[in-house]
């Protein structure tokens, strides 16, 4: 039994171990230093967090305009992508615009997001939308492109109407690379909207690190830091598991 729990905690080992030794670290040198502090500072300042009600907003609001971006930047980029794969006319096209256009950096676009939209949600997930547009329209473009040609003789044999056959053929068919692009997609939403928090935004949880760090609270900053990595963490395990989910059910319908 104590074996069976030591090799499932096995993972944990490396963290554990590398937090420890930074607390021996940090509390050395604490007294010393304003720009580092112990774990045990960041999980009081968590505590603080959580007390007074930062956490669960600024989690929110960061958790909210990611999604929304996500969320569009999927309709369009998904839609424009089966679109341009399923069409060489369209992709020869489109390939200059989009060669101009996907370079641009998003947090480029903070001062025209600013004048555009102002401070708040509508600057953030908007800036969030441009950034993972590109990854999954390339992603979804290339996923059609690479569909069984003979899936797509069978639909003009059947005379598929073009929604017919992207909801028929095509979409069952990209399924697991549409996941991979939508894993890819959340990774980039979270970064993105922390980014343009801690650059422009004040809201969430970027600005919240942000404010910690300028009030000289590493504690708090720390736990801000600590914050955002378990909830990518918990955000790509969940977008993990409906993959799979979403793949067996697929497999049993098929």
């Amino acid at each position: 039994m104590i074996k069976h729990l030591l090799v499932k905690l096995r993972p944990w080992w490396f963290p554990a171990g590398a937090l420890a030794l930074f607390e021996v670290y940090a509390r050395g040198i604490g007294n010393s230093s304003d720009a580092i502090a112990p774990p045990s500072a960041a999980l009081a300042g968590f505590a603080s967090a959580v007390v007074d009600g930062s956490l669960l907003g600024a989690t929110a609001f960061t958790l909210g305009s990611a999604a929304l971006g996500l969320l569009l930047a999927a309709v369009l980029g998904i839609t424009a992508g089966i679109a341009l794969g399923l069409s060489p006319r369209a992709t020869r096209m489109s390939f200059l615009s989009i060669e101009i256009f996907r370079p641009i950096p998003s947090v480029a676009l903070i001062p025209l997001a600013m004048l555009m939209f102002g401070f708040g949600l509508k600057m953030e997930f908007s800036i969030v939308a441009f950034a993972c547009f590109w990854p999954l329209l390339l992603l979804s473009q290339a996923a059609v492109q690479q569909v069984e040609p003979r899936l797509l003789e069978v639909s003009r044999m059947l005379r598929l109407t073009p929604m017919q056959r992207a909801s028929k053929i095509i979409l069952p068919a990209i399924t697991p690379r549409l996941f991979v692009a939508l894993r890819l997609g959340v990774a980039v939403a979270l970064v993105v909207a922390v980014t343009v928090e801690i650059a422009a935004n004040p809201y969430g949880m970027g600005y919240a690190m942000m404010i910690a760090q300028q009030s000289l609270n590493p504690g708090l900053m720390l736990a801000w830091l600590l914050w955002i990595s378990v909830v990518g963490f918990v955000i790509n395990a969940g977008a993990l598991l409906l993959e799979r989910r979403v793949t067996h059910l697929m497999g049993h319908v098929i």
